[in-house]
C-alpha cells in the first residue's frame, strides 16, 4: 500500500534495524502450532537489541485483564531504561497462574545471554490466551537468537511476531534535527483483537535520536491517540497490547529535553512511523479485502470528529456492505446517528471516494441519487474513503478499519487449532 508522508521526513528501509546500533533476529524455537506441518512452521521468537543503554518509554492496553508479560515490563521501564526486547508468538502468555514468573525467566535468559540487566529487557508474548507458556523451547531459543543478532535481521524478528497476520508490517523514517540526521524504524503486529482503546498491538519501535525519557513518553502518548488509537479491525481490545519505543541517541543530535522545535521534528518523525502502520494493520485485518478511511471534517471539536469516524469504521453493518461493494448510504448515515456526540444531522453530508471515482452519497442529512455505476467502480478497489462533514465547525479526525468477510468467521471460529 501507498505510505502516506506528513512533513519534512524521508522512507528508508530496515525497519527496527534502520537506525544505526540496533540488531535483530527471529528463529523458529518450537512454539508453533502442533498442527502445523513443518513447512507451514515460521519463526516464534525475537529479539531485539541495542549496542548501548536507551531511553525507552511505552504505553499499554486498557483492557482490565493484561498479560504476564505487560506487568513485568512497566517494572522494568520504570526508570526509562532498556536495551533489549524479547517477544514470542503463538502464546500470550495471558490468565496464567505462572505467567509472570514465566515472563520474568524470559528476561532472565535474554539478560544472560547479552552480559545485560534484566531490568533493561522489555518482554512481550502475543498468541493464544489462556494456555501455560512452555519456557523449554524458549530457554533452548535464545542461543541461536542471540548468536544470529544482525543489523540486517528485521524481517526475521518481524516474522517472528505474526500471529493471523498475512502481511509484514513495517516502516522507518529518515529526519534532521540540529543538523544531524536521525532514523526512527518499527515493526509491527495485529490483525485480530484489534480496537481503538490504546495500543491495539504489539509495535516496537527504534531510533537513533536523542531524548529524555519523560519527553519520550510524551511524545509517544500523544501520538498513539491519533494513530494506533484510531483503528479498529474487530471490536475486541486485546490483552497483551503494548508499543514501546527505544531511543539510543547515537545519532548525536542534541538530547531532547523539553517541548521544543527539535521535540517537533521527533514528534512528527513518530506520527508519520505510527500512521502507515496503523493504515498497514487496518488494511490487514483478519479476513479483509479493503481498508476503510473515515475522513470526518467540519466537527465542533476534534473530540466529536473522532467519535464519530470511530462510529463509523466500527459499525458492522457498514464493514458489511463494503466488502459486499454495496453503497447503502443510510448505513453509514445510522453509523454516525447512534455514535455519541453532538451535531446537527442535517447539516450532514457523505461523500465517498476511492482510485476508482469519487459520489456524493447525501447531503444535509438526506440520501442522494448517485450513478450506481460509478459507485461499483468506486466500491472496487481496495482502499475507500468515507468522507463526513458535520458543518458545524473545524474540527477533523481520520480513523481506520476494514471490511467485515466470511473470512473473519473462519480464521476466529478455529483459532485455537
Amino acid at each position: 500500500m501507498d505510505l502516506k508522508k506528513i512533513g519534512n521526513v524521508k522512507f528508508v528501509y530496515g525497519g527496527v534495524c534502520a537506525a544505526r546500533g540496533f540488531k535483530a533476529n527471529g528463529v523458529q524455537c518450537g512454539l508453533s502450532h502442533a498442527g502445523a506441518s513443518v513447512t507451514q512452521k515460521k519463526n516464534d521468537l525475537a529479539m531485539i537489541v541495542a549496542d548501548n543503554e536507551c531511553t525507552a518509554a511505552a504505553v499499554y492496553t486498557t483492557n482490565k485483564v493484561k498479560g504476564a508479560p505487560i506487568l513485568v515490563t512497566k517494572e522494568h521501564l520504570a526508570d526509562g531504561k532498556a536495551r533489549a526486547v524479547i517477544v514470542n508468538s503463538v502464546n500470550a502468555n495471558t490468565c496464567n497462574p505462572d505467567g509472570y514468573e514465566k515472563a520474568t525467566k524470559m528476561c532472565q535468559l535474554a539478560a544472560e545471554a547479552l552480559g545485560i540487566s534484566e531490568n533493561d529487557v522489555i518482554v512481550a508474548s502475543t498468541g493464544v490466551i489462556g494456555q501455560v507458556l512452555p519456557i523449554e523451547p524458549i530457554a533452548n531459543g535464545i542461543k541461536p537468537l542471540v548468536e544470529g543478532l544482525n543489523y540486517g535481521g528485521n524481517k526475521s524478528a518481524l516474522e517472528a511476531i505474526m500471529t493471523t497476520d498475512t502481511q509484514p508490517k513495517e516502516v522507518a523514517v529518515e529526519f534532521e534535527i540540529g543538523g544531524k540526521t536521525c532514523v526512527m524504524g518499527a515493526m509491527l503486529k495485529g490483525s485480530g483483537m484489534i480496537h481503538p482503546n490504546m495500543a491495539t498491538t504489539l509495535t516496537f519501535i527504534t531510533t537513533d535520536a536523542s531524548i529524555s525519557a519523560e519527553m519520550l513518553q510524551r511524545a509517544l502518548s500523544d501520538n498513539v491517540k491519533v494513530t494506533l488509537n484510531r483503528a479498529s479491525v474487530d471490536g475486541d481490545t486485546s490483552t497483551n497490547d503494548m508499543v514501546c519505543v527505544m531511543a539510543s541517541g547515537t545519532a548525536g543530535n542534541a538530547e531532547i529535553t523539553a517541548e521544543d522545535a527539535d521535540f517537533g521534528v521527533f514528534s512528527n518523525a513518530l506520527y508519520n512511523v505510527m500512521l502507515n502502520l496503523a493504515r498497514m494493520m487496518a488494511k490487514d485485518g483478519e479476513g479483509a479485502t479493503k481498508l476503510i478511511e473515515c475522513a470526518v471534517t467540519g466537527a465542533a471539536d476534534e473530540q466529536t470528529a473522532e467519535t464519530v469516524a470511530k462510529s463509523v469504521i466500527c459499525s458492522s453493518l457498514l464493514k458489511s456492505m463494503i466488502f459486499g461493494e454495496d453503497a447503502n448510504a443510510g448505513r453509514i448515515y445510522c453509523a454516525v446517528g447512534y455514535s455519541d456526540a453532538d451535531f446537527d444531522i442535517s447539516k450532514v453530508d457523505i461523500d465517498m471516494v476511492s482510485k476508482g471515482g469519487s459520489i456524493a452519497l447525501g447531503r444535509q442529512g438526506c440520501v442522494t441519487e448517485f450513478d450506481e455505476e460509478v459507485a461499483k467502480q468506486v466500491l472496487a478497489e481496495d482502499e475507500i474513503q468515507i468522507i463526513v462533514s458535520l458543518g458545524e465547525g473545524s474540527g477533523t479526525a481520520v480513523c481506520w478499519g476494514c471490511d467485515l468477510t466470511y473470512d473473519y468467521v473462519k480464521i476466529n471460529g478455529d483459532y485455537r487449532s
